[in-house]
């Protein structure tokens, strides 16, 4: 089953916190000059139209990002900086966000010599979309499945790993595979910091992925969750990141750029913070 399309949800509450957390690991380990190799495995179209009929049907980025971009000199900690130039680098001028950037265009804009980036999508249109834009970004696209690619990826040339794996879960096995293939990975490469993100739904669905990463065997697992204030009856009521592995210092840092965007005229957020699993 392939009929999942993000453009239907770009720029929502949930890519937010995703990206400040993506963003946020990036720039703390780009803070060591050694080699990063960036694997995405779930990459998207890299870049979204918030003016086009798929994105305005919902109109999920008025309630999100576009939140956000306005509330911009509102925002104190230094770490959003990155996200707002991101922003700003994909819409000229200082009006709403015409395009908000996919998880690929998010490690584009980072990537140092010595670091490399695979970006992997199995959708035939969205991987289509993907592939005009790498032409252009030196951007390595593979037309595969993302967790089966990942592991073949590993260990990585590069002496560090950062990867980002965000399926769609549109699949019901999808949280299982996800926590299986976390675990394969991280035994490949024990010092990679794996981002992985999950919906909190009312059903009640990403318990499995969670209960199996506890299991599993992985150390150092933080985990952060976002929920809505004001929910829907049905369907996704917050958004969950796990990270394995993260930076020394992370936590408090993303806890400080997702509790000023919490209030009732920005995201409508109520922020969780704990470790899963512990060193």
């Amino acid at each position: 089953m392939l009929s999942y399309l993000h453009a239907f949800h770009a720029g929502n509450f949930a890519d937010v916190q995703k990206h400040a957390a993506l963003t946020l690991a990036i720039a703390m380990m780009q803070a060591k000059p050694s080699g990063i190799a960036f694997l995405d495995t779930h990459a998207g179209s890299a870049i979204y139209d918030l003016e086009s009929e798929r994105a305005r049907k919902t109109a999920e980025a008025d309630h999100g990002v576009q939140r956000v971009w306005t509330a911009r000199a509102r925002l104190q900690s230094p770490d959003w900086q990155t996200v707002l130039d991101t922003l700003s680098a994909n819409n000229p001028g200082t009006g709403r966000l015409k395009h908000y950037p996919g998880s690929p265009a998010w490690f584009r804009r980072f990537l140092r010599p010595g670091d490399s980036l695979a970006a992997f999508e199995l959708h035939p249109t969205e991987g289509n979309h993907l592939e005009d834009w790498a032409s252009e970004q030196g951007v390595r696209v593979v037309r595969s499945d993302g967790l089966t690619g990942l592991l073949k990826q590993l260990p990585p040339q590069q002496p560090r790993l950062l990867v980002l794996i965000d399926p769609s879960y549109e699949i019901k096995s999808d949280y299982a595979n996800v926590a299986a293939t976390l675990a394969k990975a991280w035994q490949k490469c024990r010092h990679g910091v794996f981002l992985i993100w999950y919906p909190i739904l009312t059903s009640g669905l990403q318990q499995g992925l969670i209960d199996a990463v506890r299991q599993s065997g992985i150390r150092k697992v933080l985990r952060s969750e976002v929920r809505l204030e004001h929910p829907p009856e049905r369907g996704m009521t917050g958004s969950g990141m796990l990270v394995v592995n993260p930076p020394w210092g992370f936590d408090d840092r993303l806890a400080s750029m997702l509790g000023e965007v919490e209030g009732a005229d920005l995201l409508d957020i109520r922020h969780q913070l704990d470790w899963l699993v512990p060193e």
